[in-house]
């Protein structure tokens, strides 16, 4: 009599990956959980089965960083085809920005985009957006499914002002008893507004123009700027796409001193320098822009360190037309990434310039507590999500922007030999790519990951200093500014 099936699925004779450890394991699958990690004769019984003796299992990973345009742009992207692209890459969570249109900064452009997510492939989180009149909706965007907020410190695709210092100072005070983290696009709007318009009266519409436009110093001001304002508040602080070495050192001496700040890079910072510019345009213009090669290693360098948290890729599609205009200041800026990150950095590995170990560090483990996901998300083991990337690390290819999910079919990883593809992704139990396919009635399996998320205990400070503080005149204090009998 044949045993009745326990679970659903049993991954069989793989090597687990963990941020310490690669261990030969099987995986047994339970609804949308793991249930058990261990010897292949442990597994229970199961209604399906994977072979896959010699190749990884990595926590799926999760980028804190894309763009999906939906709603407001659907000739760029859409949450259906940008989940897509996720699934195709090993990706089975991404956090999206606010910069689509409406922006996210009330609830009605929320709801707009929780209801554009409901085709989504992973599961995802919504970044709010922090502004000057944003301020007080910030509680009532996270009652309705907000994750975390963004700030646009620099300016980018969508034109958003940047926050005022004062309402910056304010938005973490309100956010830090919360525990609340915010992601900052850190450059200096001012200097690169001046020098982009000197750069245009010049008549320089050339690629390195837009990287003349914005020089590290925009990036280090910025940094130094946001830190200080969090570390007085206690507030949580995420930097999004750092790209210059100069700033390292703002980062590495506040992490010494405690500050809980978090911090991404994307692999355009870490493989690509101005000779790409050169030689792709436009293709290549982004925010940060691609800097010089002396950049490069020490990005490397601060991963390894710890002083860089985590990969994202600021997937920012955009049409092909967007993209190849002769005039710098013309293209628009950002491009695909979220499904070509895994075999990017997979190939580095394969190069032996950091471990598997590493990887599944900065692309799984580190984004989840940041995000407060770890234990249910990040990890490979019995009682979390069964969110895993089934890995060939030998398996080579050439990148080719043609067959991307993204809508945008431009992207500057074209023809790029690449060594190390994920061939199954599931998300929460359920293969969303399959053999390297899309699993295309997996559309709309993808949900907040709000109801899971626990950020850790909030640490607010000088809180007697924020600003709800002093509006009311302190117990034993006169009430006007003349001295008692004047």
């Amino acid at each position: 009599m044949s045993l009745r099936p326990d679970v659903d699925l049993v991954i069989r004779g793989a090597k687990v990956v963990s941020p310490d450890h690669i261990f030969e394991a099987s995986v047994a699958i339970a609804g949308e959980h793991i249930v058990a990690v261990g010897h292949d004769d442990t597994m229970p019984p199961a209604r399906q089965e994977l072979p896959a003796k010699g190749l990884y299992l990595l926590p799926g990973a999760i980028d804190s960083h894309v763009h999906f345009r939906d709603p407001g742009y659907p000739n760029k992207e859409t949450w259906k085809s940008g989940s897509a692209a996720a699934a195709c890459g090993g990706v089975t969570t991404v956090f999206e920005m606010p910069n689509t249109k409406p922006a996210t900064g009330t609830l009605e452009a929320l709801n707009l985009k929780l209801k554009a997510a409901e085709s989504s492939y992973v599961d995802f989180g919504i970044h709010g957006l922090l502004g000057d009149d944003t301020l007080d909706r910030l509680d009532e965007l996270l009652e309705a499914g907000v994750t975390s907020f963004k700030a646009f410190v620099g300016n980018t695709f969508g034109n958003l002002p940047a926050p005022t210092d004062g309402a910056l100072l304010e938005g973490f005070e309100k956010l830090a008893p919360l525990g609340i983290r915010t992601v900052v696009h850190a450059e200096n709007s001012s200097i690169m507004a001046r020098r982009q318009d000197h750069l245009v009266k010049a008549g320089r519409i050339d690629a390195l123009a837009h990287l003349a436009a914005r020089p590290a110093v925009c990036e280090i001001e910025a940094i130094g700027r946001v830190l200080t304002l969090a570390e007085w508040t206690g507030a949580r602080l995420h930097i999004a796409h750092h790209s210059a070495a100069d700033s390292l050192y703002l980062l590495r001496d506040a992490k010494r001193r405690g500050v809980d700040v978090t911090v991404e890079t994307c692999p355009q910072y870490l493989l690509l320098n101005t000779q790409d510019m050169l030689r792709l345009g436009g293709i290549l213009r982004v925010n940060p822009p691609i800097r010089e090669q002396r950049h490069n290693q020490p990005l490397w360098d601060a991963l390894m360190e710890g002083v860089i948290d985590m990969i994202a890729t600021d997937h920012a599609p955009h049409t092909p037309e967007e993209k190849t205009r002769p005039n710098i200041w013309d293209c628009d800026c950002g491009f695909p990434g979220v499904e070509t990150q895994m075999p990017l950095m997979l190939t580095e590995v394969n190069r032996q310039r950091a471990s598997l170990m590493d990887y599944v560090r900065w692309s799984s483990v580190n984004p989840a507590k940041a995000w407060g996901l770890y234990g249910t998300k990040g990890v490979i083991a019995a009682g979390a999500h069964a969110d895993i990337a089934v890995v060939d690390m030998d398996r080579t290819g050439v990148l080719s922007q043609g067959k991307l999910q993204s809508i945008s079919k431009i992207s500057p990883w074209n023809g790029r030999a690449v060594q190390g593809y994920p061939l199954h992704t599931l998300v929460r139990g359920r293969f969303v790519m399959r053999d390297g396919h899309l699993v295309s009635e997996a559309a709309g399996w993808g949900k907040s990951v709000k109801s899971v998320q626990r950020m850790p205990k909030p640490q607010p400070k000088n809180t007697e200093h924020y600003t709800q503080a002093i509006l009311t005149t302190p117990e034993g204090l006169p009430t006007h500014a003349l001295p008692t009998g004047a």
